[in-house]
């Protein structure tokens, strides 16, 4: 059978099985539950098959109609997304963006002003979540993105290296007892980032790598210490002195630049993922999308404008 049933019934029938009530769904649909009966009547003669069970005051669904009500509904809410895109399409100077709440937090909120004043009649949104937002049939036009690169149907570009080396506040190198070489590790509580293991998305060194590399593992305990979810959380404890965080250099960046922190060794190690900025192959030269791209590029070489006017503080 190639022939799609009519679209009311389709609707009809989404609505039914979200709600399990035909009354429910009636009022949702602003039609009488006669009506709507009918309409999944329909759908069951065009399928030939039975698709709920009429219970006394509730439905249930059959085993056919639990085969067919995922797809069904996962294409309604496709169809929802899309049209949310297009009257966003409507809308140019809406743009929306997806990155990691570290990611957001410490390296893109900082710049961002300067995208802002360059721009200043788009409306950007920001999305912070480790969860991928789908670029193709989503509603994120651009995505910022800690992975491979290698993302089906959408065109990336790299923009940031990632580095895992020890950070602590600049308080904790100073006096007689201060950080010096790394065995003195042992006498602070380590902090760690522990994202990936939440996130499941991507690995990175932890404190057993770098003590290892380093060549103090007999001396230094990694199985003690705070342990945080959240990669700026982990940074914040360390500029608090909470401890030496094993900290990652590009979500790091302002902090060092500011002394807040401070890295008492030259040995970092490469994370095997990289920081990438992601859009749909299709869209990748849409106005708005292509301004923010060729700006953030410029911003991870460092190519920024001074001049323009900073946050107020």
């Amino acid at each position: 059978m190639t022939r799609l049933p009519p679209l009311n019934s389709l609707r009809a029938f989404e609505a039914a099985q979200r709600h399990m009530s035909f009354q429910k769904a009636a009022e949702e649909l602003f039609v009488t539950p006669a009506a709507l009966s009918y309409q999944i009547r329909q759908l069951e003669e065009h399928l030939d098959v039975k698709l709920f069970n009429r219970l006394n005051r509730a439905v249930e669904l059959t085993c056919e109609g639990r085969m067919i009500a995922q797809g069904v509904e996962d294409s309604f809410a496709m169809l929802r997304r899309t049209m949310m895109r297009l009257e966003r399409r409507e809308d140019s100077n809406v743009l929306v963006i997806s990155a990691g709440p570290a990611f957001t937090s410490k390296w893109l909120t900082p710049r961002l002003y300067r995208f802002l004043a360059r721009w200043p009649d788009i409306d950007v949104r920001i999305s912070a979540s480790l969860k991928k937002a789908d670029l193709v049939a989503g509603d994120v036009d651009i995505g910022l993105r800690f992975g491979t690169g290698d993302y089906e149907g959408c065109t990336s570009v790299k923009l940031l290296e990632e580095w895992v080396t020890p950070m602590c506040s600049p308080q904790l190198l100073q006096g007689p007892n201060g950080i010096r070489t790394p065995a003195d590790l042992a006498r602070y509580s380590l902090v760690h980032d522990d994202t990936h293991i939440h996130a499941s998305m991507f690995d990175l060194p932890d404190w057993k790598t770098w003590v290892e590399a380093a060549g103090v593992a007999d001396i230094v305990n990694v199985n003690k210490g705070t342990h945080f979810d959240i990669a700026d959380h982990a940074l914040d404890a360390a500029i608090a002195g909470a401890g030496v965080v094993l900290g990652r250099t590009v979500l790091a960046d302002g902090d060092i630049k500011a002394r807040r922190l401070v890295t008492p060794f030259d040995l970092r190690l490469k994370a095997e993922y990289s920081f990438y900025v992601v859009v749909a192959e299709n869209r990748e030269n849409e106005i708005n999308i292509k301004r923010f791209t060729d700006w953030i590029r410029e911003e991870a070489q460092g190519i920024v404008d001074e001049n323009v006017p900073g946050p107020a503080t």
